[in-house]
């Protein structure tokens, strides 16, 4: 990411900016202001999941893996969950999280054993060398997260995630 700007300067336009200009000149009919916020959001999205990724890639797992990783650890002892738990802590399919665990399996990362209450259910488990890389790539995933939200001071991160907060409140739906 960038260095700071003084709270003063102002932004030079942006890409999104240049599309709003452009929008404008050819449609002024069409209000064109919730590209700002939306465009600005979809871009800044892209940015950061490349900067996390990064991360992921330096301890051997891609994106969905250090999210199955990561539900598995946040269970706590003994780091299991059926494979429909998964899903829903990733929000994946199951069959998407089919895939994800054989590669984990695959990797010695985690393991797939029958579900000791359900004869017909699984377990997915984190493995002793699963929950060292998980929790090795957890402390580096903060330090890279902490080091993208240095670009705002601590007073702009709070209200943007507030306001984000907020907003997520009134679109996704409750318990999701």
């Amino acid at each position: 990411m960038t260095a700071r700007r003084p709270p003063d300067s102002p932004e030079p336009p942006d890409h999104v900016a240049r599309i709003q200009r452009e929008w404008a000149r050819e449609r002024p009919d069409v209000d064109v202001r919730p590209q700002g916020v939306i465009g600005r959001l979809h871009r800044l999205a892209g940015r950061l999941t490349e900067e996390l990724c990064v991360v992921y890639r330096e301890h051997g797992l891609g994106e969905g893996d250090f999210d199955v990783l990561a539900a598995l650890r946040r269970a706590g002892a003994p780091f299991e969950r059926a494979p429909s738990e998964l899903a829903e802590h990733t929000m994946v399919t199951t069959g998407a999280m089919t895939k994800r665990i054989d590669r984990l399996e695959r990797a010695g990362l985690a393991t797939r054993r029958p579900s000791e209450l359900d004869g017909r259910g699984r377990v997915v488990a984190l493995t002793a060398h699963g929950r060292q890389v998980i929790d090795r790539a957890f402390t580096a995933h903060m330090a890279n997260e902490r080091r993208l939200l240095g670009a705002l001071t601590g007073d702009e991160a709070a209200q943007l995630e507030a306001l984000l907060t907020k907003w997520l409140a009134r679109v996704e739906p409750p318990g999701a």
